[in-house]
């Protein structure tokens, strides 16, 4: 049997689990030596599942523009909770591109800075989604406590371990397909948000960020279930043993949606606007695609995840239930919103 165990930071893998992503100043010209071409530098400020993908990303982009160019060009890379991560940038953390969680990060950074306009979702192929992704459980192996749909999580018995969707995307996205899944059953409002208030009474720690929550279910071992990112309940799986945790996939989930945009308030000052449109495009080639499916997102370009073993799932946006997404945060997270008042009533 394998020992569930972290690689060191030479190994990749989890190498960021229980550190924080370094926020680099990046984005500027950096000469290597004299006569030598001057190097890019981009920051892409990002949230916490995404380490492995876009380490995989950015060390095949700099191989491929160069190859193109002959331009060098290094992309360093922020993570943490996704709403935390717009925070940084609404305070003036030089990001060239975001790939943040959720739309409502990037609406707020475009809304408070002006550096990313209004209408930053029409800039890029699919509403700017490269991939998509959606909420699977993880749970102990042999799934002792019988968990096998939503409803499951509202049982007195059964301790859910989720994010904080104040400073998550995941745990937006957790909340919101909750919420969505009680919705779907008779589209009464009131008692969805009952039962979404059941779930978060049956949760005994909030953590800031998706990959924290990962760790405290996997390696704290807290927990009966993790509703997680479908890539991050794999990566468990492979980093700690598929004999110490099973998958299971609810019938019906979200379409989750983690978007990506240029900061062209800030790459227009920097110079670095040409070389990080490049990188979002490039986030759309069949390469980058292939990358997606291999980290188990769900590519835009559907036959890119041919032979990924992605399960199929009935999926609903939440935008068909409540409206844009202004809506959405200002109903569930915003201060005041449904999920204040949870808490405020114990949840």
């Amino acid at each position: 049997m394998r020992q569930a165990r972290l690689p060191t930071p030479r190994t990749g893998g989890w190498a960021g689990l229980c550190r924080a992503g370094t926020l680099a100043l990046a984005g500027v010209m950096i000469l290597a030596a004299p006569g030598a071409r001057a190097q890019t530098a981009l920051l892409n400020v990002s949230y916490d599942p995404t380490r492995e993908l876009y380490k995989d990303i950015n060390e095949v982009f700099a191989r491929t523009y160069k190859a193109k160019t002959g331009e060098e060009v290094t992309v360093r890379a922020s993570h943490g909770g996704s709403g935390a991560q717009a925070r940084t940038v609404i305070d003036g953390v030089d990001a060239d591109v975001v790939t943040l969680g959720i739309p409502s990060d990037i609406d707020a950074i475009a809304r408070l800075t002006k550096k990313i306009p209004a209408d930053w979702r029409g800039k890029l192929p699919n509403e700017s989604l490269p991939y998509t992704s959606t909420v699977v459980f993880l749970v102990r192996k042999g799934n002792p406590k019988g968990v096998k749909d939503w409803a499951d999580l509202t049982k007195d018995d059964v301790k859910v371990i989720t994010p904080n969707p104040k400073t998550s995307a995941g745990g937006r996205w957790n909340f919101l397909a909750a919420w969505g899944y009680a919705y779907g059953q008779d589209k009464d409002a009131a008692k969805a948000d009952a039962f979404v208030g059941k779930i978060y009474k049956n949760v005994p720690v909030l953590d800031t960020g998706a990959r924290g929550s990962t760790v405290t279910f996997a390696q704290r071992k807290l927990g009966d279930v993790l509703p997680t990112w479908e890539n991050e309940a794999y990566l468990v799986l492979q980093e700690f043993g598929a004999d110490k945790f099973d998958i299971v996939v609810p019938a019906t989930s979200i379409y989750a949606e983690p978007p990506v945009a240029l900061v062209p308030g800030n790459t227009d000052r920097k110079g670095t606007t040409k070389v990080a449109q490049a990188y979002l495009d490039f986030l759309y080639t069949d390469e980058a695609q292939a990358i997606f499916a291999k980290h188990h997102y769900r590519p835009f370009k559907a036959e890119a995840a041919k032979g990924a073993g992605l399960p199929e799932v009935k999926l609903f946006k939440i935008e068909d239930y409540q409206g844009s997404w202004d809506d959405i945060q200002a109903k569930n997270f915003d201060s005041g919103g449904l999920f204040d008042r949870l808490n405020q009533a114990g949840r």
